[in-house]
């Protein structure tokens, strides 16, 4: 259907002129306002327009600028993605243009805007929205594109990605709890951004306790305080019998968790058995023999995302494929 669409239908259908809407696909919203921009893009979507090759080729000349959206630039792990982005494209000739999204969708939607404003040669996002409408106008662009880190439900097979196993990890750590004697799990969470990397991990530790007989409990602690999680904590363990293990499902979770437990004087895993995602080695030092841990390799991450992106700007392509990295598991008798 789309190649029978052509830019002047989407023109009269949005009420437009077919110089806004080549404004529009072009990125040159300086003097477009917000209801025209959501109009043409809302009958873009309805007609399925795609820009003729002929149309709309790929740019001759280069920016050599390469835009990457983090959700939060203030995590460890953001850092490390951003390093692993850099180390590949800086020697390849380019440059970054990083921008924090603050895990906001709103943001995240003026920062591609800006990026299109910006000529950028590529685009890598840890995604902010589990719905690919967020990203579409990237494509729409003709400009290559990677997600990283973070899950979105409906992107399309063609679209450069790079994640990590974390179904498949919390699974397996799941059904080996089970075998150790652990009859709960309480998984503590902070997801700030829809397309948080927790939603696998939760999935995989349900799935595990329903095929066991797990007792499965997850505690999210955005929007409360140290006070609060510790009360819940409590509350949530005096309904349980048998072995609990606690599983911070990201790295500065933990760092809460140990405050907590320690004005509690608990020991692991002697009174509860402690579990950590995404730690920096640091916690190998705690207590006495440090904690078990499921680690990302963000760099790597980051290595792979900009490998992909740098061989679609090569071929003048937006097509890529995706890459799965194993989730590592460093173990500590913290269990």
């Amino acid at each position: 259907m789309s190649q029978h669409v052509t830019i002047s239908d989407v023109a009269k259908a949005a009420g437009v002129s077919v110089t806004t809407v080549s404004r529009y696909l072009n990125g040159h919203y300086q003097k477009m306002s917000a209801q025209t921009k959501a109009r043409i893009d809302a009958t873009i979507n309805q007609l399925h327009y795609v820009p003729a090759a002929s149309a709309r080729r790929l740019r001759q000349t280069q920016s050599h600028l390469v835009g990457v959206l983090v959700g939060d630039i203030a995590n460890h792990f953001s850092s490390l993605l951003s390093k692993g982005i850099y180390d590949v494209l800086q020697p390849a000739g380019y440059d970054v243009l990083l921008m924090n999204t603050n895990n906001s969708q709103e943001m995240e939607k003026k920062a591609l805007d800006d990026l299109y404003q910006q000529r950028v040669d590529g685009i890598i996002v840890q995604p902010n929205s589990r719905s690919f409408a967020q990203y579409q106008s990237i494509l729409r662009n003709q400009t290559p594109l990677v997600l990283v880190d973070r899950e979105v439900d409906d992107q399309p097979l063609t679209v450069g990605k790079v994640t990590s196993a974390n179904l498949d990890a919390s699974y397996r750590l799941g059904r080996q709890l089970g075998k150790k004697g652990y009859a709960n799990v309480i998984t503590v969470s902070s997801r700030f951004a829809e397309a948080s990397g927790q939603h696998p991990r939760i999935k995989g530790f349900q799935l595990a306790a329903s095929e066991t007989g797990l007792t499965y409990h997850n505690v999210e602690i955005k929007g409360h305080d140290d006070d609060w999680l510790a009360r819940e904590l409590t509350r949530v363990m005096g309904q349980l019998n048998g072995r609990t293990v606690v599983i911070s499902l990201m790295g500065p979770t933990l760092f809460t968790l140990l405050k907590i437990f320690k004005h509690e004087k608990v020991t692991f895993p002697k009174d509860l058995g402690l579990i950590s995602f995404d730690d920096w080695s640091w916690s190998q030092y705690v207590g006495e023999d440090g904690i078990f841990l499921l680690r990302q390799d963000m760099e790597l991450m980051g290595n792979l995302a900009a490998q992909k992106l740098l061989t679609q700007i090569e071929n003048r392509s937006t097509i890529s494929d995706t890459s799965i990295l194993p989730v590592t598991i460093d173990e500590h008798p913290s269990i």
